[in-house]
């Protein structure tokens, strides 16, 4: 069984598409955690839409929340913290064979979970307990040198840094590594890889402490879908800057699209799949 969170804001489409290929691609039991972020627009169909997923079981829980109960920090950086509290309290909290931190503008491939697995197994069994955190290559990894030997078909290398849109964690990682410092993310749209990278730092004592695989988990879409954080940052004074982050021409786009139709556009999609 594995947790996983994902962070939603705005951009309902790609996040029907990123929910579909979970449930889709996964192999391996999964609850699903979504944390519904300061949404504006399209409220009421994002409400709409995980009454009905939820009605299927299709999710765990979907929690929406504002800027108020967000503390006015990075929501993600806030409700991935929210999201760590409430796994600790989880009485079977150390059964879980991984933890999962997921934007909504990736779609995950099929057996990503199963390649996951393998990549855990295979840290625990030869003792790497500096590694922290497992996603993809190149994944924004540096100073990947390091290579390990999964199987015959997967590869590993462990580096630094590395960005957070597809981790998969330790079932302790909100022990071993910690939660988030939401003073210091007030007033901001991103830094929550930032943070965490101390974090990982130090609970690795300086060592190496995340090994991408060679193996493509998630396809990410921000350029299909647009991108909040980016958008936010960039327009952080501009008294307009919530309308920029409604991307209506790429929500129209994406949602006339079916899954497979979609999906076959990006996987067909050669710089998507080199970028990240």
């Amino acid at each position: 069984m594995i947790k996983i969170f994902l962070s939603v804001r705005n951009r309902l489409a790609i996040t029907k598409k990123c929910i579909y290929a979970l449930k889709t691609h996964s192999r391996i039991p999964h609850q699903i955690f979504v944390y519904n972020n300061n949404t504006t627009y399209l409220l009421e169909e994002h409400f709409k839409y995980f009454y009905k997923v939820f009605a299927k079981g299709f999710i765990s829980q979907a929690t929406f929340s504002s800027e108020d109960a967000t503390f006015n920090a990075f929501s993600k950086a806030s409700t991935s913290n929210f999201f760590g509290k409430q796994h600790e309290l989880d009485p079977k909290k150390d059964s879980y064979d991984f933890l999962v931190m997921l934007d909504n503008d990736i779609i995950v491939t099929p057996d990503w979970d199963l390649n996951l697995l393998k990549a855990w197994k295979h840290v625990k069994k030869t003792n790497l307990n500096n590694v922290k955190v497992i996603g993809q290559l190149p994944g924004g990894i540096k100073g990947a040198k390091t290579e390990v030997k999964i199987d015959e078909k997967i590869t590993g290398r462990i580096g630094k840094l590395g960005g957070s849109g597809l981790w998969s964690v330790r079932p302790n990682f909100f022990q071993d590594v910690g939660f988030l410092q939401l003073h210091l993310l007030v007033g901001h749209h991103k830094q929550h890889d930032q943070q965490y990278w101390q974090l990982l730092d130090r609970s690795s004592q300086g060592k190496p402490y995340i090994m991408g695989i060679d193996q493509k988990l998630g396809i990410h879409c921000g350029m299909q879908a647009g991108s909040v954080c980016n958008t936010l940052t960039r327009n952080r004074i501009n008294k307009n800057k919530e309308k920029l982050i409604n991307f209506e021409a790429a929500e129209e786009k994406i949602s006339s699209m079916d899954f497979d139709t979609f999906y076959e556009s990006i996987y067909n999609n050669k710089q998507l799949l080199k970028n990240w």
